[in-house]
């Protein structure tokens, strides 16, 4: 059964980003060396980056591959808003690791996104988070083009909360 809450299952392995979407693809540097390509994957499949920016998740394992369901939550209490997604895919290559998931019914919009570590023939460690999204609830059909600036902002704290926790400095929110 295909719970997804669009048809492009799978875009963000892919260019171009399917038409009729905001994309979004954001890079940012964690560090150099092996040790730190194998941790940064290592926080970003078992979800620790995400809980290092304080968000709630939950998912259906401890670590992401195709098939799992993870609810990502941002915001306290009555402002709480829930994101249900699947993992769609899960790259662990020699040079990338990551992984892709796609949005459920619920979720405040539709697509797909992708949070990717690999690293570059000079030993440089990137975090990539790639992403085609559109509103799909009120909220963010509202909130109009204040949501990819959001995504915008939130994929780059990513990139720095995942950079502060491979190279040992504080690892939680501010």
């Amino acid at each position: 059964m295909n719970d997804l809450n669009y048809p492009e299952e799978g875009a963000t392995l892919r260019t171009p980003l399917p038409a009729g979407y905001n994309h979004l693809h954001v890079e940012v540097p964690i560090g150099h060396g092996r040790a730190v390509f194998a941790a940064a994957g290592e926080a970003v499949t078992t979800f620790r980056m995400h809980r290092a920016t304080g968000a709630g998740v939950r998912a259906s394992a401890g670590r992401a591959a195709p098939g799992v369901e993870v609810e990502i939550s941002l915001g306290v209490g009555p402002v709480r808003l829930l994101a249900p997604c699947r993992v769609v895919w899960r790259a662990d290559e020699e040079d990338r690791i990551g992984f892709g998931y796609g949005t459920r019914a619920g979720h405040p919009e539709c697509g797909e996104e992708s949070f990717v570590v690999d690293i570059r023939p000079d030993g440089s460690v990137w975090f990539t988070v790639t992403a085609f999204s559109r509103p799909a609830a009120l909220l963010t059909r509202l909130a109009g083009p204040l949501v990819p600036l959001a995504q915008r902002g939130y994929a780059r704290y990513c990139g720095r909360r995942l950079r502060r926790l491979v190279n040992g400095r504080r690892s939680g929110p501010r």
